[in-house]
């Protein structure tokens, strides 16, 4: 780590729970000027305790970690140190992760297929208080936005479960209960329920109204 001076330099905290990832980007950091890596971590509890304990300015944060969310990470880091920002490191453009991320108060989101420059710019914009996201999430984001803004996505389907989410599917294909439980192992009784669950949380009245719903929302099979 470089002996760059506390004040001239932005300090930084990496989150990686793969440790050649991690070496990597404190290898590629810690000898540009005008950074100085002050701590590393694999984990969330490692990441709020060094965050504690050395008061970065950045923490460069993985969304996964094998003890939780990196999105938790951040939201506990920021509650505790407003001052810190957070720039999230993944390497998936997923949109829900994105929105979750800076609701929790990170300042970036970042591919981990970017480019070394790049990245090194970013870090600097967040320093100087800018926020950004990467090119390649942008879009997903807005066209998310866009949905939520005109009506054509809604947090209901948020409230199902996997497996509800399932049996919608094949409910609006126009399946019996009985068809429906030999697809996908259960009891006709265990189906029953799950549908009258997906009708109560959806607010709809009759199973025929979820074809519709389907198609109004643009829902897919997995």
């Amino acid at each position: 780590m470089n002996d760059a001076s506390p004040s001239s330099s932005l300090r930084l905290l990496v989150v990686d729970d793969h440790e050649v990832v991690r070496q990597g980007l404190v290898a590629l950091l810690d000898r540009r000027e005008g950074f100085q890596v002050v701590a590393e971590a694999g984990t969330v509890a490692e990441a709020i305790d060094q965050a504690d304990r050395f008061q970065p300015d950045i923490v460069i944060m993985d969304v996964r970690l094998p003890d939780g969310s990196g999105i938790e990470a951040c939201r506990e880091i920021r509650e505790r140190r407003p001052a810190t920002r957070i720039v999230m490191l993944t390497s998936y453009p997923d949109e829900e992760a994105v929105l979750s991320a800076i609701v929790a108060g990170a300042s970036g989101y970042l591919l981990k297929q970017v480019r070394a420059r790049d990245l090194v710019a970013a870090l600097e914009a967040v320093g100087r208080g800018e926020s950004l996201l990467d090119p390649a999430v942008t879009e997903k984001v807005l066209e998310r936005v866009r949905r939520i803004a005109t009506g054509t996505y809604t947090d209901e389907l948020a409230q199902l479960t996997s497996q509800e989410q399932k049996i919608l599917l094949l409910v609006a294909e126009g399946k019996t209960n009985k068809e429906i439980a030999a697809e996908i192992f259960l009891s006709d009784k265990t189906v029953k329920n799950y549908v009258s669950s997906i009708l109560s949380k959806l607010n709809l009245e009759r199973r025929a109204q979820a074809a519709a719903f389907v198609a109004k929302h643009r829902i897919d099979r997995p």
